[in-house]
């Protein structure tokens, strides 16, 4: 059975206001994602424009 289409987040939007935010407040990642309750690491893909979810676990990777 094939799965359903879906369609893609962009989070360049989201990720630009969390980022102006961050700045404009002259707040650490390390802060900011404590108050968030999420990994600095997924904040920081997350204003950096990048898909936070693109390594699947246990996925190898090609080459």
């Amino acid at each position: 059975m094939a799965k359903r289409p879906v369609p893609k987040y962009d989070f360049k939007a989201f990720g630009a206001a969390i980022k102006a935010a961050r700045t404009g407040r002259k707040e650490s990642h390390k802060k900011v994602s404590d108050e968030m309750f999420i990994s600095p690491r997924y904040l920081a893909n997350m204003a950096n424009v990048r898909p936070p979810s693109s390594r699947i676990p246990g996925k190898k990777r090609a080459g």
